[in-house]
């Protein structure tokens, strides 16, 4: 993971010399980007004031997947909305936070894309001031261009998402983010105001030491995911395999985040109350997925590639593991032992 220090790159300089190297590219992919950089900048400086401001509790309001509305989420949902919504680039957004898929204002253009995210993952961490982020997949969409995007264009498995990323607000915020030619990493530099390049090319490790889960739901698991956490805490001199070290901090983009740079693998498994899984397929797990394998990593739901599913539903959910390769191995060989 090589680190920038010789030359300054924003976020915009770098989409621009990435779209100079594709084929027939128009500007339009670029200028997405660019706008929900722009989104990002915002979102971060309400976080960063949240305490300030009156910015952090609940609303009082549940969202479709019947969790409790943070004040920030509600927020983060409008500002990427209206971010986005007059650019002439999407045909629609769908939110975590919306049952039903936001579509462009009658008055603007129509545009070739889709975007989907999660506004602000880990919010339920909030208040008690831990990393959280905003998430993020983009589609292209298959229905005919200069008309509402439909549901089609968003149920389509994460191979052929263009574009997937992350912004992970913390002690400084961080953007990543792939287009499918290598994931990238650019700090916010507030005095400037500015995204900078920091992680040039990432590569997670062949293999962590690390894993990344909430052992508090160990008692739901199936005997498969017990075998392998117990392995994972017990040195193996056999194998000549220490015990590994559990690191979670409860936001997903955060832990992800963690295991993208130093290795090792996170896990949401399926369990006896959430046996479909817990993560969402399309505004999760896709685009999580997506950077972790650009970066040379694995993402599976304990039978499959994570990126091969057929989507059904735009809030369908599903298992994750996902980190370095060899440790997502690791991980299934657990799972699938007859």
């Amino acid at each position: 993971m090589p680190l920038v220090h010789n030359k300054v790159i924003t976020i915009e300089r770098h989409i621009i010399e990435q779209q100079e190297r594709s084929d027939g590219a128009t500007g339009d992919f670029s200028a997405l980007l660019r706008d929900m950089a722009l989104a990002f900048k915002i979102i971060n400086r309400e976080v960063m004031q949240a305490g300030l401001v009156d910015a952090l509790g609940a609303t009082g309001q549940e969202n479709v997947q019947g969790e409790i509305v943070q004040k920030l989420d509600e927020f983060a949902n409008t500002v990427i909305y209206r971010a986005m919504d007059h650019g002439g680039h999407l045909c629609g957004m769908a939110s975590e936070e919306n049952a039903e898929i936001l579509p462009i204002p009658k008055e603007y253009r129509c545009g070739k894309y889709v975007l989907l995210f999660d506004p602000l993952d880990g919010s339920s961490n909030i208040d008690v001031n831990v990393s959280i982020g905003t998430i993020f997949s983009i589609l292209k969409r298959v229905t005919p261009e200069d008309t509402p995007g439909e549901l089609q264009d968003f149920l389509q498995p994460g191979y052929k998402q263009i574009a997937a990323g992350y912004t992970i607000y913390g002690p400084s915020t961080m953007l990543v983010y792939t287009a499918g030619r290598g994931v990238y990493g650019f700090t916010y530099d507030p005095s400037v105001g500015e995204f900078l390049l920091s992680h040039d090319d990432i590569r997670i490790p062949e293999h962590g030491s690390i894993y990344s889960v909430n052992e508090g739901n160990y008692h739901k698991w199936d005997a498969g995911m017990k075998r392998y956490i117990d392995w994972a805490k017990m040195d193996v001199p056999e194998e000549d395999k220490k015990a590994y070290s559990l690191r979670y901090i409860g936001s997903m983009v955060a832990d992800v985040h963690r295991t993208l740079l130093y290795g090792g693998v996170f896990l949401y498994p399926a369990d006896i109350k959430s046996y479909k899984g817990k993560l969402r397929l399309l505004y999760e797990a896709n685009p999580m997925s997506f950077v972790v394998e650009q970066a040379g990593g694995r993402a599976s739901n304990g039978q499959s590639r994570v990126l091969e599913i057929q989507p059904e539903k735009l809030h369908q959910r599903t298992p994750l593991i996902v980190g370095s390769p060899k440790n997502v191995d690791e991980v299934e060989r657990f799972l699938n032992a007859t």
